[in-house]
């Protein structure tokens, strides 16, 4: 071995090295648990080392692309920092998309290796009929079902019997993932993310929501999504936190977990956080222990943020914003200013320059809208094999978001809407979420996701839909009386639409652009 690469060990400070130092440091103390199965950090560490060393040995190469659909899970845990050490590349897989959509990831990625949880292994065997490189498959467990029986390595026989350490002077600017974003507007887009992109983001998380080794946290947001893997898996494992894991995120069983295991950190998006004020069960479960709560994947109500306070008044608040390629924290509001900043997304985090800028990249003044762009360690290294789309990201040295935004007084940055998400009335832009917030102020509202549709005359109309409290009612008059008391005439919506639940993906967004599909050839203007 010669110096440089003694020397690269000796420096090495990757995604997979994370796990051995906690390891080191708290080796008793227990890292996972899911349904039946917990494991100490050593078991997990040791495990891991195995499972890289397996990947190794069956020819996965350092830059090799290993793809992941599955449901959270001990397995989709173990299998992540395994990948990391190997050196190979994490590909995760929204497990919703269709066999086309999976195929074409797969495809784009050049994913060498497949790894399925139970539930997924027809549309994974669908999924590689569409030209990708696919050469072998790992089934994984899920929290409480067992492998599927027809891969090609069973997880529980991918670990490699000599469980040496596995050290191969990994740089940290080496590429440890590429996660593709949702492609709303087109084809999705892989963002490459390298260890220190990702580990930086770390830092941002851990010192900017105050968190520390004592807590438990409860992971039931989908770990293929950034936001729970990188935002608060990965941080916890660094910290040498407990991780509870489940990958059911419904009330049922985000609640009673809370308690059985004195969870006190918690993160999921507004939708999820309103699900559960919703329950029956919530007045029933003791969440005592609970002292941190996390949202972020879109504005909180000011309204549900008020309930929130007032039933869990124990419960310190973070509001987190950001994207994919900024892996994924930009900005976050504390829990001191939630109320006083309500709606806000927040100032930068602590590894992050933002600015709002207009379209010749000069800052706005405070309260005009502009675009929200960053400059961090955080970002992503650019598209996998889009350069065009890359350099356009990237005009000026600045990462432009994409969203809109207005900048206050005192440097807080409230994001006004997606580019996409603006309404065009009448020749007015209206933001979706201003007419949004006027909504939930309705105490019969659950949940309203506003959007323009096509219209002859107005080019778009504002249309609300909304989800009513059980056992109340509103007509779409009401609605919009209330609107014309809050609002501008031409921000009022000029159809209301009730439905029975909003499309969300398995993060908790609102998918608007299902409901636009599904109201943009239905029904008629009301006003």
């Amino acid at each position: 071995m010669n110096l440089e690469t003694q020397i690269d060990i000796a420096r090495q400070h990757t995604i997979g090295d994370l796990l051995r130092r906690s390891a080191q440091k708290a080796p008793g103390k227990t890292a996972i648990i899911c349904g039946d199965v917990s494991w100490t950090y050593t078991e997990f560490d040791a495990l891991v080392n195995r499972l890289a060393r397996g990947l190794i040995v069956r020819g996965v190469g350092q830059g090799d692309r290993v793809a992941m659909v599955s449901r959270n899970s001990h397995a989709f845990a173990a299998m992540r920092f395994a990948i990391a050490r190997a050196g190979a590349v994490l590909v995760p897989v929204n497990f919703m998309l269709n066999p086309e959509e999976v195929g074409y990831i797969l495809a784009s990625s050049g994913a060498k290796v497949l790894c399925y949880g139970p539930e997924f292994a027809d549309l994974c065997a669908k999924a590689r009929d569409h030209g990708t490189a696919v050469e072998w498959t790992v089934a994984l467990p899920g929290e409480a079902l067992p492998a599927a029986e027809d891969s090609d390595v069973p997880f529980d026989v991918l670990p490699d019997a000599d469980d040496s350490p596995v050290l191969l002077g990994l740089k940290g600017a080496s590429l440890a993932q590429i996660v593709y974003t949702s492609g709303t507007e087109s084809a999705p887009k892989g963002a490459m993310l390298s260890h220190d992109a990702v580990m930086w983001q770390y830092v941002s998380c851990i010192v900017d929501t105050e968190m520390t080794r004592s807590e438990s946290m409860l992971h039931a947001l989908p770990l293929y999504h950034c936001a729970q893997l990188d935002v608060f898996l990965g941080p916890a494992v660094y910290l040498g936190m407990t991780s509870v894991i489940t990958g059911q995120p419904s009330p049922d069983v985000i609640l009673p977990l809370l308690e059985k295991h004195r969870i006190s950190t918690f993160f999921c998006p507004p939708s999820v956080w309103i699900s559960l004020l919703r329950s029956p069960l919530f007045d029933k479960t003791d969440l005592s222990a609970l002292r941190k709560g996390y949202y972020g994947a879109s504005i909180m109500p000011v309204e549900v943020l008020k309930e929130l306070q007032s039933r869990l008044p124990q419960v310190r608040l973070w509001n987190l914003y950001g994207q994919t390629e900024i892996a994924p924290v930009a900005t976050l509001l504390p829990p001191e200013e939630q109320l006083s900043k309500a709606g806000s997304a927040g100032f930068p985090a602590l590894n992050v320059e933002t600015r709002v800028v207009d379209d010749e990249m000069n800052d706005v003044a405070v309260g005009e809208v502009g675009e929200i762009v960053h400059r961090s360690p955080h970002l992503m290294n650019g598209y996998y094999n889009d350069p065009d789309k890359t350099a356009s990201a990237f005009a000026g040295g600045w990462f432009h978001s994409g969203d809109l935004a207005t900048v206050d007084a005192d440097g807080y940055v409230t994001v006004v809407d997606r580019k996409k998400d603006m309404i065009n009335t009448g020749g007015e832009n209206v933001s979706s979420r201003e007419v949004e917030e006027t909504i939930y102020l309705m105490p019969q509202v659950s949940e309203v996701a506003v959007i323009g549709l096509p219209h002859e005359r107005w080019i778009e109309q504002v249309t609300a839909v909304i989800v009513l409290k059980d056992g109340h009612a509103a007509e779409a008059d009401h609605i919009m009386e209330h609107c014309r008391e809050h609002l501008a005439h031409f921000k009022v919506p000029k159809r209301v639409e009730f439905i029975a639940s909003l499309p969300k993906n398995p993060s908790g967004k609102i998918l608007k652009r299902d409901l636009r599909i599904t109201f943009g050839s239905t029904g008629s203007a009301l006003g």
